[in-house]
């Protein structure tokens, strides 16, 4: 039976209108938008990024093990883990060709199974990743093997807090999208409008980035920046709010992984300002048609706005020429944590952007990703992240015995 593609409904960010300083024959410095309002008879149902993404890996993983099924006599798929180093798949190929041919086949092999490829080459590799296989490595293989667990009240409060704190700054309109080009042009264009808010009033929130890095597509959104409307400063300031539910600053561990998130973002951003965005290659990677009318809702938004675009080549050059007027993030940045309970400030950590350790932290988080080596567990004066795991039961750390533990490599 021959299936349509339904359309998608998702939110886009909307701030204040602003006028704009005239220009030449450069673009028009984006403008804000009025509110676009949804016709009445279309239901509306609002999936998030992440949310999506969970729906791409449980269907990825329902066809992986439907064609599993098929092939009885191979290797069963107990890991998501790539195989790319285990001796029996190298063995089993120089079997059959010489050396050259193995390390294709090899090579393929590590590529198709890996879990960017499977999970992440539609949508890029988010920032969240990230810092969730920097938290530990296995857990993040198992959420993709048994699905990650429902949503904690902590993690509802905390999602709640930072609507409510997007909701001070930004208004959010409904447009519908219907091909690939529209979920990445609507990327585009809340970057656009998010910049245009930063540079007319000093600030934005939920700022969705795109970047190239080490190779690999990276997408996230930034919690908060701030930029100076007055004096010779100009650099930019990056902000995450976190929430607890305790009193207090919390443990090393979840400092560093707050600190590794704000970096990536300062990482990509600095790249995103001094290096020439590969526009070419973004749209070979993702199978974007440039010429591809953008639809009717985003159209009529960039129109309103003061950037015309009718395809998303026309979007992409104003965010060429967006990327053009911005300038570096700050070497410090914010690390803010709040009561869930009455969301007063319990403290504020600043920081020194480390290029060096950002890097490594990065490259090495893609050997896990792109498959080059198996999941590693967490460190022993780290096992206390176990308790909060809801994969405890099944990770092989806590279910092997004595003996076996002490083989397992641990990170």
């Amino acid at each position: 039976m021959e299936t349509q593609r339904s359309k998608t409904n998702v939110e886009s960010p909307e701030s204040p209108t602003h006028s704009s300083p005239n220009t030449s024959n450069t673009p028009t410095p984006p403008l804000q938008t009025q509110i676009i309002s949804t016709p009445p008879d279309i239901p509306i149902e609002i999936v998030s990024e992440e949310e999506m993404a969970l729906i791409e890996s449980a269907l990825t993983l329902a066809t992986t093990r439907f064609s599993t099924q098929l092939h009885k006599n191979a290797r069963s798929i107990h890991s998501i883990s790539v195989l790319s180093k285990r001796g029996c798949i190298i063995s089993d190929m120089e079997d059959y060709g010489g050396k050259n041919k193995n390390k294709q086949q090899q090579k393929r092999f590590k590529v198709n199974e890996s879990l960017l490829y499977r999970f992440r080459r539609k949508r890029g590799l988010f920032v969240t990743d990230i810092t969730a296989s920097e938290w530990c490595e296995k857990q993040t293989e198992l959420n993709f093997r048994h699905g990650k667990p429902t949503a904690s009240k902590a993690m509802q409060a905390g999602k709640a807090r930072h609507e409510v704190l997007e909701k001070e700054v930004i208004r959010r309109v409904k447009v519908q999208i219907e091909t690939d080009e529209d979920v990445w042009a609507l990327k585009v264009l809340n970057f656009i409008r998010g910049v245009n808010q930063l540079l007319f009033d000093g600030l934005t929130r939920e700022l969705p980035i795109i970047g190239f890095a080490h190779g690999v597509w990276m997408v996230g959104v930034i919690d908060e920046i701030r930029m100076p409307l007055e004096g010779t400063e100009r650099n930019l300031t990056l902000v995450e709010t976190k929430t607890r539910s305790q009193a207090g600053f919390p443990r090393d561990p979840q400092r560093r992984n707050g600190r590794l998130q704000l970096m990536c973002y300062k990482y990509l951003w600095d790249n995103l300002i001094t290096d020439r965005f590969p526009y070419k290659q973004f749209l070979n990677f993702f199978s974007l048609n440039p010429n591809h009318i953008l639809c009717e809702d985003i159209r009529e938004n960039t129109a309103k706005s003061g950037f015309p675009a009718q395809t998303l080549n026309e979007l992409l050059r104003y965010h060429q020429t967006t990327c053009s007027m911005l300038p570096l993030a700050h070497e410090q940045m914010l690390l803010r944590y709040e009561s869930q309970r009455d969301h007063s400030l319990i403290g504020e950590d600043l920081f020194e952007f480390d290029s060096d350790w950002v890097r490594s932290q990065i490259k090495c988080s893609l050997e896990f990703w792109q498959g080059e080596r198996d999941a590693t567990y967490i460190s022993d004066d780290e096992r206390w992240k176990c308790n909060y795991c809801p994969h405890a039961s099944k990770c092989p750390i806590n279910t092997k015995s004595e003996d076996d533990t002490l083989s397992i490599e641990k990170k």
